[in-house]
């Protein structure tokens, strides 16, 4: 087998991704590490690069919840079947 990139393989890291981003929790997580809505740069500096980031991870939380439910559930099936 040849060790070239796949889009079989493109699309389940993007799929480990965007599970990984669906999972993050931010009271547990993120805020530890300075990363929370509540933090003191996020609320005054909207526009900086922390603030897009976190706006990112909720809208992937709030959008993607059930697309991945069927993605992942779709991607067991097959490599339940092709192996």
């Amino acid at each position: 087998s040849s060790m070239g990139l796949s889009l079989g393989d493109l699309y389940l890291s993007s799929l480990l991704f965007l599970n990984a981003i669906a999972v993050l929790n931010e009271d547990r997580f993120l805020a530890k590490h300075g990363w929370s809505t509540n933090s003191p740069e996020v609320n005054f500096n909207p526009s900086s690069f922390k603030s897009k980031i976190l706006s990112m991870v909720k809208a992937v939380r709030l959008v993607m919840t059930w697309p991945l439910i069927a993605l992942n559930t779709v991607t067991i099936v097959f490599k339940l079947i092709l192996g």
